[in-house]
């Protein structure tokens, strides 16, 4: 059995690939044996590979994926409902856009996380240069001039240095931190830290809360196309919830829904917990009343997810000039402090 999950992109394009398969007639067997055959990625050959033998012996598809232990509970839940009530197709596509959705978080989580980073090491990198080369030369500058630096030229070199190496510090560690952060993007359950620490995040918190707006959203359209009820696609879709904040007020919404004195609808429960916000239950009503509910799903992860983009780069955004005028103050601070000395070597003269 694979004990490593597979990318949300490698499970984007399976499920993708074998819903156009199922749309041509290919049966599940070939697939999942065109799929072994039509990768570079060996993991996902071996993956498809496993997942054909046990549909050769008899196996469901969802309970295949789930033998693989390569597959989230969410893709074999949602298999195993969509085999139920014979909409495997759609239930297949609608998880190919929520992890093709997920991919692309974790792309801009990897972003967010690089740039900095990258930015950091190069500050480093000037700051240090400043305190290792361009103040020695001063030192002997001072020197060849003076015969030796008066106490008050010593002191403010020694201010100078300390100067230096406080914002040298400072870059390494951000560096560090923003660097450990790449690594730790690479896997999901690196990534899943990083979230949950970007919910705690002035700059990112409420980026990160549409984020998770989405990908609940996301989960409950593909558990409602895979005819699941309202009330278990919402208990479901719930449980994928990571966010402390949208899970508290999910929770509620569904004691809401189920009851027994007062129960409410999805639409209602969820404008009484102010989950969505009043614009986006408006279109929740609309949809739910038209019987479009899982389209209107779909339509607001997609939302959901494009404005929590747009406050990242924007944070991002915000973060550049900050690091560039940190930099501009820690090497201007240590190039006066340098030049602190010759003016007093100069007044001496004078």
């Amino acid at each position: 059995m694979s004990q490593k999950m597979l990318e949300s992109s490698a499970i984007s394009t399976f499920c993708d690939s074998v819903a156009a398969m199922f749309s041509a007639g290919i049966q599940v067997d070939e697939a999942l044996s065109i799929l072994s055959e039509s990768s570079a990625d060996k993991q996902f050959v071996q993956i498809c590979a496993q997942a054909h033998r046990s549909v050769a012996a008899g196996a469901s598809l969802s309970e295949a994926l789930e033998q693989t232990g390569a597959f989230p509970s969410h893709v074999v839940g949602s298999l195993s409902a969509g085999e139920e009530s014979g909409r495997v197709e759609e239930v297949l596509r609608g998880l190919a856009l929520y992890y093709n959705e997920e991919a692309r978080l974790f792309a801009k989580v990897r972003q967010s996380i690089s740039y900095p980073a990258i930015l950091f090491c190069i500050m480093a990198v000037i700051i240090a240069f400043a305190i290792v080369v361009v103040l020695p030369v001063f030192a002997d500058v001072y020197t060849g001039f003076a015969g030796s630096l008066t106490a008050g030229s010593f002191s403010s070199l020694n201010v100078s240095v300390v100067v230096g190496w406080v914002a040298l510090a400072v870059t390494i560690v951000c560096a560090v931190l923003c660097i450990a952060g790449s690594i730790l993007a690479r896997n999901e359950n690196g990534r899943m830290r990083l979230i949950r620490f970007f919910e705690g995040m002035p700059l990112t918190r409420k980026a990160m809360y549409q984020l998770a707006l989405s990908r609940f959203t996301s989960a409950f359209s593909t558990y409602l196309s895979a005819g699941t009820n309202v009330d278990a696609a919402m208990e479901y879709s719930m449980a994928l919830v990571e966010h402390r904040g949208l899970r508290a007020k999910l929770k509620q919404t569904w004691r809401f829904m189920i009851d027994p004195n007062n129960p409410r609808s999805l639409q209602q429960a969820i404008f009484e917990n102010n989950v969505f916000g009043t614009a986006y239950s408006r279109m929740l009503t609309i949809g739910a009343a038209s019987g479009n509910l899982v389209e209107v799903l779909s339509s607001l992860s997609d939302i959901f997810f494009d404005d929590a983009v747009d406050q990242i780069d924007r944070t991002i955004d915000n973060i550049e000039p900050i690091m560039a005028a940190f930099m501009t103050v820690a090497v201007g601070a240590t190039l006066i402090a340098v030049m602190l000395p010759l003016i007093g070597i100069m007044g001496s003269l004078g």
